[in-house]
C-alpha cells in the first residue's frame, strides 16, 4: 500500500515491490520502492519521465534520507 511522506512540499511515495510508480506518483514526486535487493529511489520529472539511481539503498532509512535531500536541493 502506497504511503506518502511530504517533505519540503515534495511527495515521497513509499511503494511495495508490486506497485507501479506511474500509478501512484506524479511529476515532482520521488518514489521509493521496496524490492528483494534493497530500496530503489526514483524521481519523476516535470514531463513525467522516471529516472533513478543505478543501485538500491540497503535500508529504508538510507533511501528516505536520500529522497529528503533530493527534495531539499531539487532534482529536475
Amino acid at each position: 500500500m502506497a504511503t506518502v511522506v511530504l517533505h519540503r512540499k515534495v511527495n515521497i511515495v513509499m511503494l511495495d515491490a508490486d506497485e507501479a510508480i506511474a500509478a501512484h506518483c506524479g511529476p515532482g514526486d520521488i518514489a521509493i520502492v521496496a524490492a528483494a535487493d534493497g530500496w530503489w529511489t526514483s524521481f519523476i520529472s516535470a514531463d513525467g519521465a522516471i529516472n533513478g539511481y543505478d543501485q538500491p539503498y540497503s535500508s529504508y532509512n538510507a533511501a528516505l534520507w536520500a529522497a529528503k535531500a533530493a527534495a531539499e536541493y531539487g532534482f529536475d
